[in-house]
């Protein structure tokens, strides 16, 4: 039996972060912490300093001009969020590769799910806000919060099939890809061409690299943030559409195969346990660091970069960015006349667009394929918990807030979307989870 590690004082305090950062709910829950902070913030006598601390500029002077001189609201948007749609690019890259989405027949029942997830809120909002200004907002109902959403589902624990839980994150991933898209293709500003093609063109050697075999993640991440993520912010493209081509352009293939790895690493630990230690040293010996270094080379060798860089970057992206992310964007203040929200048909658009257009894309589009016989309906699932995943897609915070910055300028249309977002949101986590709660229930007493 192998013994566990020797405690140290200070794992008392490591272990249980641990334990915690490795539930799949705790993303969801800090991210619910973060925007109560930010409410709380924006609605005390910290307001004005909570809102004059994001309005701080900063940027970077070289021969007496100062570049990229951004307050920290538009450097948390645009370049905190880049990291955030680089994890996005890696997991759709990975699961197109190799995941759920690999598989064109397991793959097509949750992308019709999005797909009617996105239109169907799009046109509640446009149908609410035809025209003016407030019409730019019709992206923003149309996405699904996948940290949220999932950290829902798996209050229920082993209630749920597995094959619910994979549904909702591929049905989540395809949703993120089509919020990527619209961004690019309906929420970008003018576009200066030679700096786009700039970093087109150094978008295209790291491909290149990829291809020679390249699997340096500094290569990678020296090209796509000094040239790719800094050429698109100044062309206008926004950033987070360089973090996402830029991922994609990550290895996802090993340099040596299962087989020969654990050959090699049988090797290396019978050469370790041959090697006589050190009497009374509790450092190693020259020949035992050689066989540990040959140990990770294979290691690394054998994972491939795009895996390797999701594992290191997702927990700083769930733990991090997304907090400080709803930290600077969910502060609202709901010191405002609640009749002034119907002024424009903002928050009436995004509330319904998440709450009923949702559902109704994501249960509509899927029945229809189902009842067509395109697509076969995934084991455990009923029409029942097919509606609970529909209301948990209609939790629309990260990704929905993030829009509303692109959308709109005027503060109050800000505003009003928020409310929106957050009224949807709630109340379709909390339809979501009594619903899928209820059928495990009922299907427990059936058994």
């Amino acid at each position: 039996m192998i013994k566990n590690y020797p405690t140290k004082p200070i794992d008392k305090i490591t272990q249980p972060v641990q334990r915690f950062i490795e539930q799949e709910k705790s993303g969801g829950l800090l991210l619910g912490i973060s925007v109560i902070i930010a409410l709380v913030l924006a609605n005390s006598p910290l307001s004005a300093a909570y809102h004059h601390f994001l309005e701080q500029t900063f940027g970077f002077r070289w021969n007496g001009k100062v570049f990229f001189d951004f307050t920290l609201h538009h450097w948390i948007n645009d370049g905190l969020m880049s990291i955030f749609f680089f994890v996005v690019g890696l997991e759709l890259k990975r699961e197109i590769i190799g995941g759920e989405l690999s598989n064109p027949r397991k793959a097509m029942l949750p992308i019709v799910a999005a797909i009617g997830g996105m239109v169907m809120p799009a046109l509640i909002f446009l149908l609410l806000n035809p025209s003016g200004e407030m019409h730019k907002g019709w992206g923003i109902p149309m996405a699904t919060d996948i940290a949220f959403a999932l950290g829902v589902l798996f209050l229920l624990g082993k209630k749920i099939p597995l094959s619910l839980k994979v549904f909702l994150t591929a049905l989540a991933i395809v949703d993120d890809l089509g919020a990527v898209l619209v961004i690019a293709f309906f929420y970008t500003a003018d576009i200066e061409m030679t700096y786009l093609l700039i970093g087109l063109f150094i978008l295209a050697i790291m491909y290149l690299g990829n291809k020679l075999g390249v699997r340096s993640i500094f290569f990678f991440a020296f090209l796509g943030i000094c040239g790719v993520w800094t050429c698109f912010v100044i062309s206008g493209v926004h950033a987070t559409i360089a973090a996402v081509l830029a991922a994609f352009t990550i290895p996802a293939d090993v340099k040596i195969k299962e087989t020969i790895f654990i050959s090699k690493i049988t090797n290396y630990l019978e050469a370790f346990k041959n090697i006589d230690p050190t009497e009374n040293n509790p450092t190693l010996t020259n020949d035992q660091l050689h066989v540990l270094e040959k140990i990770n080379v294979a290691t690394i060798a054998a994972t491939p970069p795009l895996q390797r860089l999701e594992h290191v970057m997702h927990p700083i992206v769930t733990f991090v960015i997304i907090p400080v992310f709803a930290i600077a964007n969910a502060g609202v203040s709901l010191d405002i006349d609640f009749y002034s929200l119907l002024d424009t048909n903002i928050a009436l658009g995004v509330a319904l667009g998440l709450l009923v257009g949702k559902v109704l894309g994501v249960v509509g589009f899927t029945a229809i394929f189902i009842k067509l016989k395109i697509a076969k309906v995934p084991e455990g699932m009923t029409i029942k918990n097919l509606f609970g995943l529909g209301f948990l897609a209609s939790i629309g915070f990260t990704m929905s807030l993030f829009v509303t910055s692109l959308a709109f300028t005027e503060e109050e249309y800000q505003t009003q979307a928020k409310i929106g977002i957050f009224a949807a949101s709630i109340i379709g986590g909390i339809l979501g989870y009594i619903i899928l709660n209820k059928n495990t229930e009922s299907s427990d007493d059936n058994e």
